[in-house]
């Protein structure tokens, strides 16, 4: 199966493309796509421009699926606003692109890799190299990008034999009480 691993960013958004047959792991590309040439104020353009990558990658690498680090939320809010559009198009892309899309958050990306969720970014970028046979270590984001698609090739075959089991089901849960919603 071939993964594309996407780390979602305003100005620099990482990608890695792998493919997993079983256990093993085999590096395919990895890079980034990025949006600094435009000026800050111009965030129609740089959505465009992540959109547009994501499509150019989907139709050069053919990935069967696609993995997404979730946004996790900043102190500053109009930093996460603007990191949550930016995901926006990517997905978007991906999607329009036609592949199912997965998420997983910064912790189950440095479990997978490294073996705990407080790992560092140089941790995340060895342990990558490791684990692909990189004759060195990727950039920042495209190591965390291809952290996701390895996060994915373990998790989601694991996922894909449950669901096979198992009815998986959306529930809602949600008990009224006095006008509220808990």
């Amino acid at each position: 199966m071939r993964i594309l691993g996407i780390d979602p960013g305003l100005r620099c958004t990482g990608f890695g493309v792998i493919e997993a047959d079983g256990p093993r792991l085999r590096y395919i590309a990895s890079g980034t796509v990025k949006t600094e040439a435009l000026p800050n104020g111009d965030l129609p353009g740089r959505l465009k421009i992540l959109f547009d990558g994501m499509r150019e990658i989907v139709a050069r690498y053919e990935p069967q699926c696609a993995a997404v680090e979730i946004v996790f939320v900043n102190v500053n809010p109009q930093s996460t606003l603007l990191l949550g559009q930016a995901r926006g198009a990517v997905l978007a892309g991906l999607v329009c692109g036609g592949l199912a899309v997965a998420e997983y958050t910064a912790l189950q990306k440095k479990k997978a890799v490294v073996g705990h969720g407080h790992a560092r970014k140089e941790q995340v970028q060895a342990m990558v190299a490791r684990l692909l046979a990189l004759p060195g270590e990727p950039g920042r984001d495209a190591a965390d990008a291809l952290g996701i698609a390895v996060c994915h090739a373990h998790a989601g075959a694991s996922l894909a034999a449950l669901a096979a089991v198992t009815p998986l089901a959306r529930r809602a849960h949600a008990q009224y009480r006095k006008g509220r919603s808990y």
